[in-house]
């Protein structure tokens, strides 16, 4: 239960902020590339930012179909998600090693603040996964090892605090674990520094594509801003492969 509610907390606050918007047109760009409107979201907790970023894509005309996974599925967490109109958002509830991805699912993976948990090895294992099985992925973390990014995840508490109460559906025992005995506001803050001593620079990141470079698959990698002072930075890695591979479609 525990585990289900910082996940939760993590979701809300990334759906309250909307703080992966700047990767929605590179995004966007990078399904293009690779020939594919089909996702499979990789760890996925709670549900990721696809909700929002399926507004964004709405407006552009463009429709997706986002099969949400993980190795420890939350699924009273996700049932209620749904996407803009022109997007449909499912969640696979059995589990799903990032590792090691049934073959069914095939699309454009994606992992949202979740690589860094991944040593060395492992990360380079799911790069090299999607890479021989010719599917584009994109990894996208907020966290940095930068000290304005440790500083930021100071307010991570705070906002959850404020915002707790009006998440729904509501229960008392969220409110239990975060203020009487505050356990998930704890490690949602410890959870945000580790995270970000963790995280791979964008040089690490390519380092990790050395010699997966095969049928003419392409890897970028690079930071994006968003707007504002407060806006945050986006660390990204996308690998595609060549124009013209063959895809399957998502299994529901």
């Amino acid at each position: 239960m525990l585990r289900d509610y910082v996940t939760e907390g993590l979701q809300f606050l990334f759906d309250f902020a909307n703080l992966y918007r700047p990767m929605a047109g590179p995004l966007r760009r990078a399904l293009d590339q690779a020939g594919t409107h089909q996702v499979v979201d990789l760890c996925s907790g709670a549900g990721g930012p696809w909700p929002r970023l399926c507004e964004a894509f709405e407006r552009e005309g463009v429709s997706v179909d986002v099969c949400l996974t993980d190795k420890h599925p939350n699924v009273s967490a996700t049932k209620p998600l749904r996407g803009a109109d022109a997007c449909v958002i499912h969640f696979r509830a059995e589990p799903v090693d990032a590792t090691d991805i049934p073959a069914s699912l095939a699309g454009f993976r994606t992992m949202f603040t979740s690589f860094h948990h991944f040593r060395p090895a492992e990360a380079r294992a799911i790069l090299q996964d999607a890479a021989k099985k010719q599917q584009g992925i994109g990894v996208f973390e907020i966290p940095r090892r930068s000290v304005r990014t440790m500083l930021m995840v100071f307010l991570v508490p705070i906002g959850y605090l404020l915002l707790v109460p009006t998440m729904r559906p509501f229960r008392w025992s969220r409110l239990l674990w975060a203020y009487l005995i505050p356990v998930v506001t704890f490690v949602l803050w410890f959870d945000g520094i580790i995270s970000c001593l963790r995280a791979y620079s964008p040089a690490e990141l390519l380092e990790l594509t050395k010699g997966l470079s095969v049928n003419g698959y392409r890897w970028q990698s690079g930071e994006q801003r968003g707007e504002g002072a407060a806006a945050t930075t986006v660390t990204y890695l996308i690998g595609c492969p060549a124009a013209g591979a063959a895809r399957e479609p998502v299994s529901r």
